[in-house]
C-alpha cells in the first residue's frame, strides 16, 4: 500500500528526477545490463537507436559494446511494451515479457477479429516445434502460418502467444533489420516467474526509471488496463506525492529525487525516445510547443533531439561524417559550444 506524506513535487522536480533516473545527469559506469535496467529498457524501433541512447548515458560507451552483448545474451531485443521492440537486459526480460502477455494476446484478438472460442493453442505448439532449437526469418514465420491455418497470418499473432527474440546479428547497428528471430525459451532460458511477481517488477522498473509517477502513467507504459496494475500498487510500499495539479504521484522508497537547480549538461536523444513520449510528459521535457515539431503524421517515428538544460530544444542529424544541430529557438555560445562537444561524442560513435 502507498505510504508517506504528500509532498507537492515541482515539474523541475519532476525533470531532474527522470533526468537522474534515465542516466541523463551523469553518465554510469555501471555494466551495460545494469544501465539497461536503471533506465527500464531502450525502445529500439530503428536499431540504432539503443546505441545511441547508450552514448549519452554510459561512460566510454563503445558502439561493439552493445553488439557484443547482444550477441553473449546479456543484452535482449525483443517485442515488449506497448507492443514496441526494446532492449533489454537477460533478468529483466521474462518478467517485462511475462506481465504484459496477456493483454497482449486479447490486443492481438480484438484488433484481427479472432473470436475467443477460436483455440489458438494447437496452433502455436506446431509454430513451437518450426522453431525450436534454430531461428527463422521473418518471411519464413509468415509463410508457416499461412500454411497452418494460423488466424490473421503476417500479423505477429505467433509472437503474442510464444515469446519470439530478435537474434544478432539482425537487429544490430552493423545490420539494422532485425528479420531473424528465436524462441525465447531457448535464446534466454525458461520463464521462472508468475504473472504477480513479474508485474511487480514492471511496476519497480518503470517507477524506477521514471518515477514518480501517476497510476494511469505506468498503465500506459506497460500498455496494460489499470485495473491490472491496480492490485500490484495496492500491495507495494510506496512514498506518495502530489504533482501541481494536484495528481497523486506514487513512487520507490529512497529512489532520488535531485536538488531542482541542479544544472543539466547537453544530451543527444534517439528517435521514439521513452523521455519523450506521453507517459513522462508531466516533467516537462518536451515543451508543448515543440510536441507538433518532434511528433506529427509525415514523420511517426519523431525526430531525433537534443536537450539543453533538461528540455528537448532542437533536433540533430548525421550528415556528412558530422552532426548537425537544429536548434529550435536561438540557443547563446556556451550552450553551443557545449553541445557541440557533446556532439562530437556522438560523431565518434557514428564513425
Amino acid at each position: 500500500m502507498a505510504g508517506g506524506g504528500e509532498r507537492t513535487l515541482t515539474q523541475r522536480e519532476l525533470n531532474r528526477a527522470l533526468l537522474a533516473r534515465q542516466l541523463l545527469l551523469e553518465r554510469s559506469r555501471l555494466p551495460l545490463p545494469r544501465v539497461l535496467e536503471r533506465i527500464g529498457g531502450i525502445q529500439n524501433q530503428y536499431a540504432p537507436n539503443a546505441y545511441i541512447r547508450l552514448c549519452s548515458c554510459l561512460e566510454g560507451f563503445d558502439r561493439e559494446d552493445l553488439t557484443r552483448a547482444l550477441g553473449r545474451r546479456t543484452a535482449i531485443q525483443a517485442t515488449l511494451m506497448r507492443g514496441t521492440i526494446h532492449v533489454v537486459s537477460k533478468r529483466d526480460f521474462w518478467p517485462l515479457a511475462t506481465a504484459i502477455r496477456a493483454t497482449q494476446q486479447e490486443w492481438w484478438r480484438r484488433v484481427n477479429g479472432v473470436p475467443e472460442d477460436v483455440d489458438l493453442a494447437p496452433l502455436v505448439e506446431r509454430m513451437r516445434g518450426f522453431l525450436r532449437a534454430r531461428t527463422r526469418t521473418r518471411a519464413e514465420i509468415t509463410e508457416f502460418e499461412r500454411a497452418n491455418g494460423f488466424p490473421a497470418p503476417g500479423s505477429w499473432g505467433f509472437a503474442n502467444h510464444a515469446e519470439l527474440v530478435r537474434v544478432p546479428p539482425s537487429g544490430t547497428w552493423e545490420r539494422r533489420r532485425a528479420g531473424t528471430f528465436a524462441l525465447a525459451e531457448d535464446w534466454v532460458g525458461a520463464p521462472d516467474c508468475s504473472v504477480e511477481d513479474a508485474t511487480e517488477h514492471l511496476v519497480r522498473r518503470y517507477l524506477g526509471a521514471f518515477g514518480p509517477a501517476a497510476r494511469d502513467d505506468i498503465a500506459s507504459w506497460a500498455h496494460l488496463p489499470p485495473a491490472r496494475v491496480a492490485p500490484t500498487l495496492e500491495r507495494m510500499t510506496l512514498r506518495r506525492f502530489r504533482d501541481e495539479a494536484g495528481r497523486e504521484l506514487l513512487d520507490l522508497p529512497r529512489a532520488p529525487l535531485p536538488d531542482p537547480d541542479l544544472p543539466a549538461p547537453p544530451r543527444f536523444l534517439p528517435t521514439w525516445d521513452a523521455v519523450l513520449l506521453a507517459h513522462a510528459r508531466r516533467t516537462g521535457v518536451l515543451p508543448e510547443r515543440y510536441k507538433p515539431v518532434v511528433f506529427h503524421p509525415r514523420n511517426p517515428p519523431s525526430v531525433p533531439t537534443f536537450l539543453v538544460d533538461g528540455i528537448v530544444a532542437g533536433a540533430w542529424r548525421h550528415d556528412g561524417g558530422r552532426i548537425e544541430l537544429e536548434p529550435f529557438e536561438r540557443l547563446d555560445r556556451g550552450v553551443l559550444r557545449r553541445l557541440r562537444e557533446e556532439a562530437e561524442r556522438l560523431g565518434d560513435l557514428h564513425a
